[in-house]
């Protein structure tokens, strides 16, 4: 089947099974179907990071905490897991082998396999990212729009970003990245060869709960963000126990409150390929 869009999906900080998106792209097939588009028409990719650092995380516990009686082991772990991810990522991204390069090429990897899904073509592009995954986005994308690394990451249009009609970001931590930075720039969105009838429908939603700690508005850093994000949308996610404290982090994936609009983006570009409108 000729598909027209495709929907790369990234996760952030913390423990992650490789499967993390499965529901969120059930019930956005669901939704997409529900406006009386076929939702076979939308190819699907996850990025799966979380193996780069995953060993190294483990034996770091395990050396700390072997003849040490360490208390608040959960939080212990998941400030390895969650700032341990952010911290190897930042440190150094000079060398090729470096993690921050091996995150990127997971990224790579997975918009080949999305792009073999979309037939071999440059078709349209929508990334969902959560959390410190939309800092990996975020900066593959400014790497690719400066050329860097143009021979590892830059074969086609598509996976140098060049069709990305729709970002759509969860519990984004973007500003903590920032502080190193003045003034703090902001990738080119939608991409400068985008075409028109595409730019039109393209939008960049950042979703976020005031009750995440990690989780930031974007538009305020600079006029860059305030001209290029679409909308900051603060949402309220998880469950009785987890919606009012910073355990809602992990809760962004299946909330309808981030459905909804991601399904209607999603739609509304697949509308676009198709030569017609989509009803709010």
């Amino acid at each position: 089947m000729n598909k027209k869009v495709g929907v790369l999906f990234i996760h952030g900080m913390g423990s992650t099974l490789d499967d993390y998106a499965h529901d969120a792209i059930q019930e956005l097939r669901n939704r997409i179907s529900g406006r009386g588009l076929n939702r076979d028409d939308v190819a699907w990719e996850s990025v799966f990071w979380a193996p780069v650092l995953s060993m190294r995380e483990t034996q770091l516990w395990v050396d700390l905490s072997a003849e040490n009686d360490l208390n608040w082991a959960k939080l212990r772990k998941f400030f390895i897991n969650g700032f341990g991810n952010a911290t190897a990522y930042q440190s150094v991204h000079d060398r090729r082998n470096d993690v921050y390069g091996r995150i990127h090429s997971s990224v790579l990897e997975s918009l080949k396999e999305l792009r073999v899904k979309l037939g071999g073509e440059d078709k349209p592009l929508v990334v969902i990212a959560h959390s410190l995954g939309s800092v990996i986005m975020s900066n593959y994308i400014w790497d690719r729009q400066r050329g860097r690394d143009a021979e590892l990451f830059g074969a086609t249009p598509f996976e140098r970003m060049e069709t990305l009609a729709g970002l759509v970001t969860l519990g984004s931590n973007i500003p903590l990245f920032t502080l190193a930075h003045n003034p703090v720039a902001c990738v080119k969105f939608p991409p400068p060869g985008l075409p028109a009838n595409l730019k039109k429908r393209a939008k960049w939603l950042n979703f976020y709960d005031s009750d995440d700690v990690l989780a930031w508005p974007l538009k305020p850093l600079s006029m860059g963000y305030a001209d290029t994000v679409t909308e900051d949308i603060e949402v309220s996610v998880g469950n009785i126990l987890t919606a009012w404290n910073p355990a809602n982090h992990a809760a962004y994936w299946n909330d309808d409150g981030v459905i909804k609009p991601a399904a209607y983006l999603i739609s509304s570009i697949l509308e676009e390929c198709q030569g017609a409108a989509v009803e709010p």
